[in-house]
């Protein structure tokens, strides 16, 4: 039973950063399609995420890098057509916007026109702060990315918990507070350790989601498939399935397959 709050017509930037004062945690999690969008949303999710991590689970690759910007506005269109209550933001994909600010402006701007979504992500701190500024100026929305950025994976080499060092950690601090300065409306934190996330929480006003970041933070996402366990080759410390929908669906299928091949499946109910 969900116990988001029903009186909450359409979730915006401005609830989440109202939710964030009075210690409201705030509810994330990954869509990439208009079935499950539409059950998410009607559950009472927050904020939905359409995330590059379609790239994994939805085309198979093994990271995030290979998903196109038309891709990505496929999958939002998709989303967003589901939605009557959660916040759409929808993942800047690699190659969107690193390479100017000009190109990162034409890029969210095709993301907003053409999906109908209400806010774009950006992986990076600094690095990207620029392109940050330049979308921000056409009024849309920017929530901004730092720890693990998996869009930069091949610099990291390795999906392990990012700013367990000291010099890390330190510019991760500065870039949550100048995200917050270009106007970010809100962050999120992968995979770093619990007390740095909540340090980070306490030290800017915006909100700040976590995913492997702990409970000190103002709310959680998750990539649905992995939550309900559609995934199986993936067991982060951080994960809590909620079901076990691999399984399920197999032996459904199974099932089905059976009761076709026996004559079982359709019986005289079933049939015209």
């Amino acid at each position: 039973m969900s116990v988001a709050k029903k009186d909450i017509k359409k979730v915006t930037t401005h609830q989440l950063q109202e939710m964030k004062s009075r210690a409201e945690k705030i509810s994330m999690l990954t869509a990439y399609d208009y079935s499950y969008a539409k059950i998410i949303d009607d559950a009472g999710i927050d904020v939905i995420l359409v995330g590059d991590s379609a790239s994994n689970v939805m085309a198979g690759h093994i990271s995030t890098l290979p998903i196109t910007l038309d891709q990505m506005i496929y999958h939002a269109q998709s989303v967003v057509r589901a939605v009557d209550r959660a916040l759409v933001v929808v993942d800047m994909p690699f190659g969107s916007y690193q390479g100017n600010s000009s190109e990162a402006l034409r890029s969210a701007i095709r993301i907003m026109k053409e999906s109908g979504g209400h806010a774009v992500k950006m992986e990076g701190g600094e690095e990207v702060v620029e392109s940050i500024k330049r979308i921000l100026t056409a009024g849309i929305p920017v929530m901004g990315h730092l720890g693990l950025t998996p869009q930069s994976i091949y610099k990291f080499g390795t999906y392990t918990v990012r700013a367990k060092e000291k010099a890390e950690a330190d510019k991760l601090k500065r870039d949550a507070k100048l995200l917050e300065d270009a106007g970010c409306f809100s962050l999120v934190l992968e995979k770093i350790p619990a007390e740095l996330a909540k340090e980070v929480a306490e030290s800017v006003d915006i909100p700040v989601i976590g995913i492997g970041a702990g409970n000190g933070v103002d709310g959680q996402v998750l990539v649905l498939h992995d939550m309900l366990g559609i995934t199986k080759e993936f067991h982060p410390r951080f994960l809590r399935r909620y079901l076990d929908l691999y399984d399920g669906i197999k032996n459904a299928v199974g099932q089905y397959i059976n009761d076709v091949k026996s004559t079982d499946f359709p019986n005289e109910k079933e049939q015209y």
